[in-house]
Order: structure tokens, then C-alpha cells, then sequence
């Protein structure tokens, strides 16, 4: 691990307008703001084409594309799965697990399994009334059944509820969790919270894990709520900073990304930097991700805007945002079949999956 570090780019400040944001080296021919600042408006002229995909949800979670080229939707607080074809629900879903949806806790996410066609089961993270944890059921004909408990025992809080889960191209289920509250957690290897899991289909530890017979792939984590693989299949993430230095991560197996002895990337030996930092949790609150064609998309809550982020190997480019304020909180970002985006906004009061063209 140590000599991979070595590797990575070091990680440089740009400050302008009053923000500052951390990356590492800027591919050529990327242009800021006064002294290197940020894209953070976007022009009309250059925001990709938005359509709506579907409309009518409630506070939507996570998109789950199936091999047919629907999509799953789960909604946070009323339990419910909804199942969207060529831009209509087909059929309302609710989970059959009890759920617990004080704060940030609820239905969280969603994914298919790697051999959907032939075996057609589907995850979801969910907040039961003691403890997150995953689930899989078979889904047939716009229903679920066969419930079976695949991870328990994730801390759960009233924030900090990680939730974002992702096979990876390994074929093993990757789980995002956060510190749920207790910030110790996330440096303690024997707890599941503030980690990166991943685990087999099955949810016993995946072979070859950093730490033995354990779960845990990455740890010092606040709160993960992005997975996304690059093309030569390397494992980026996002996560919240406290009040400021929101996150998109690299992860090595078996890294300490420091939280909460540090934020950001402040050069300390001992943990790995962040490789883009976003100082001000104002513009970012970074949530679900996807990674299409080498650029990482990222929907960001507070920031109300999304996120463009050029990746080149193990750098990543100056971020440049979209929509700032247009369309609310967006909470996740999927590659819609065909080409381009699909994009849930969350807690408008009439939460739509928008479907966005880009080049």
C-alpha cells in the first residue's frame, strides 16, 4: 500500500472567489476562475440537454438499472420500490422488512445482481429498527420474496447511515457505510461503521480482503454515499466532510482515509489524501456517482447541482458544476441505457428521475 501511495499524484490548493478546492494535478487544457477556482456555475450554453424520465416520487434514494433497461427506484421514508418503463411506474413495491426512517435512516439503496437474468435477486440497504443492514429478494413479476439477510450489524444513527451498494467488476457486493454518529467507529477495524465493505453475494468476507476473514476493505470513512468503477477498474467513492471538506476518494484496499484525526487531503503520512476536495460542503454534499466514458458525474445535496469531474488514471481534473439551484437536491446518478444520465432529485415534494444527454 505504501508504494502505491508513493505513486499518486500529489495534491495541489487553487483558491478563488473565496472557495478553495483541493486536486490532484489538472489535466491539460482544463481552465478555472480567477487563480485556478473552480467551475461552480455551469453556463446554460454548456449544460447538457435534461428531460424527465420519470416523475410522481418521494424522496428517491437510489437508481437500479436492470439488464432490460428499466429501472428500480427506492424511496427513503415510505418503504416503497418502484419499478419505471419507458418512463412510467409499472408497479409499487414495498420492501418487506421493517424500517426505521427517523433522520437519514430508511430504504437506502438498491442493486441488481451481477447474473440478474438468471438468477434475479436484488440488494437493498435498509435501516431496520436495530441496526442497518443488507437484504437480498427475489424479484419476479413486479414482487419480492425470499428475503434473506446478507450483512446485519451496521451501526445505524439518525445520520451517518452510509447506504450506497455496488457489485463490483470482481463480482463481489461492495457496502458503503458511514460512522453513524460516533466518530471512533470509523478508525476501529472490528466495527462495521465508517468502512467500505465487501463481501460475496452470499455476504461472508470476499477472499483476498486487506484484513484477513473480514469484511472491511477501506476504513477512516465519515460517510460514503457513492461507488463507481473507472475503466481499468479502480474503485472511487464519495463522502461527506463534517461542515466542510466533502470528499472524492481513490480507494485502496485496506486504506485509512483518515477520518477523524484529518479531513481533505492534508498530506498526513499516516492516511491516504482525498483526491478531490470540496472546502465548502455548501457547493458539494456529494452523493451518488456514476463514471461514464473516464469523467465521474456526481449529484450533490446541499450543493443542489452536479458535479463533472474529468479522470485521467489516478488524477482527476478541476470539478465543473451543472444546474446550480435548478432542480433541487439531487441524490443519485446512474449511466442510463443507450448513453447519457439518469438523475434523481430529492425532497422537491415532486421528485422526478431526470434523464440527461451528454456527449
Amino acid at each position: 500500500m505504501d508504494a502505491d501511495r508513493k505513486d499518486r499524484a500529489k495534491p495541489l490548493r487553487y483558491a478563488g472567489l473565496g472557495l478553495a478546492v483541493v486536486l490532484t494535478t489538472v489535466l491539460a487544457g482544463c481552465t478555472g476562475g480567477v487563480n485556478g477556482a473552480p467551475n461552480t456555475g455551469g453556463s446554460a450554453a454548456s449544460a447538457p440537454e435534461v428531460g424527465t424520465a420519470a416523475s410522481g416520487l418521494d424522496e428517491p434514494w437510489s437508481i437500479a438499472v436492470l439488464p432490460d433497461g428499466s429501472a428500480l427506484i427506492s424511496e427513503n421514508n415510505t418503504g416503497l420500490i418502484k419499478h419505471v418503463v419507458d418512463g412510467k411506474t409499472v408497479s409499487t413495491v414495498p420492501v418487506e422488512s421493517p424500517l426505521e426512517t427517523t433522520g437519514e435512516g430508511g430504504l437506502l439503496g438498491l442493486e441488481p445482481s451481477p447474473d440478474f437474468d438468471a438468477d434475479a435477486r436484488l440488494y437493498v440497504y435498509l435501516t431496520s429498527p436495530e441496526d442497518n443492514r443488507v437484504v437480498s429478494y427475489r424479484w419476479k413479476d413486479g414482487q419480492l420474496s425470499d428475503g434473506r439477510e446478507i450483512v446485519t450489524g451496521i451501526p445505524k444513527a439518525g445520520n451517518h447511515n452510509g447506504g450506497r451498494i455496488k457489485f463490483g467488476p470482481d463480482g463481489y457486493l461492495y457496502i458503503a457505510t458511514g460512522d453513524a454518529a460516533v466518530s471512533s467507529r470509523s478508525q476501529d477495524r472490528s466495527s462495521l461503521g465508517g468502512k467500505i465493505l465487501r463481501v460475496t453475494p452470499d455476504g461472508d468476507p470476499a477472499p483476498g480482503n486487506p484484513f484477513g476473514d473480514s469484511p472491511v476493505y477501506s476504513y477512516g470513512h465519515r460517510n460514503v454515499q457513492g461507488l463507481a468503477w473507472d475503466e481499468d477498474r479502480r474503485l472511487w467513492a464519495t463522502e461527506f466532510g463534517p461542515d466542510r471538506d466533502d470528499e472524492l476518494n481513490l480507494i485502496e484496499a485496506g486504506g485509512n482515509y483518515g477520518w477523524p484525526e484529518v479531513t481533505g487531503a492534508p498530506g498526513d503520512d499516516r492516511f491516504i489524501d482525498a483526491t478531490v476536495v470540496w472546502p465548502s460542503t455548501a457547493d458539494a454534499s456529494p452523493s451518488g456517482m456514476a463514471l461514464v466514458d473516464g469523467t465521474a458525474w456526481i449529484a450533490a445535496l446541499r450543493g443542489q447541482r452536479l458535479w463533472k469531474v474529468e479522470l485521467d488514471g489516478t488524477e482527476a481534473g478541476e470539478p465543473e458544476a451543472f444546474y446550480e439551484g435548478t432542480y433541487g437536491r439531487l441524490r443519485d446518478v446512474a449511466a442510463a441505457p443507450g448513453g447519457g444520465l439518469w438523475v434523481l432529485t430529492n425532497g422537491t415534494g415532486n421528485d422526478r428521475m431526470l434523464s440527461i444527454r451528454v456527449k
